[in-house]
């Protein structure tokens, strides 16, 4: 994984409701199960934020699952970053959902 100035490395595992604390960086009630990439980017797009998309990358911990993952403008402290991110991105599973049905 490669650094870049300004920018912060989010991973969809972060936000997955269905993993431990331990690897999931925001509360369990701003979680949503199983977060793809695709989500992600459109969460961070709905905040107005530059990204990067890296695909077929594994998180250190789970080596075997190809998730992906984002470079993301750094415009807040991490911690409000991801908040933010997680509120954004279940109001982006919600519109998902809707249009399913």
């Amino acid at each position: 994984m490669r650094k870049r100035r300004g920018m912060c490395v989010i991973w969809p595992i972060y936000f997955d409701a269905t993993v431990s604390r331990e690897l999931r960086r925001v509360r369990k009630d701003l979680a949503i199960p199983s977060p793809t990439l695709e989500e992600l980017c459109r969460a961070v797009e709905k905040l107005g934020l530059r990204y990067e998309v890296v695909k077929d990358a594994a998180h250190p911990v789970r080596h075997w699952e190809k998730t992906g993952y984002l470079f993301v403008e750094k415009a807040f402290p991490k911690g409000e970053l991801l908040r933010r991110i997680a509120k954004a991105l279940r109001s982006v599973r919600k519109t998902r959902k809707k249009k399913l049905k």
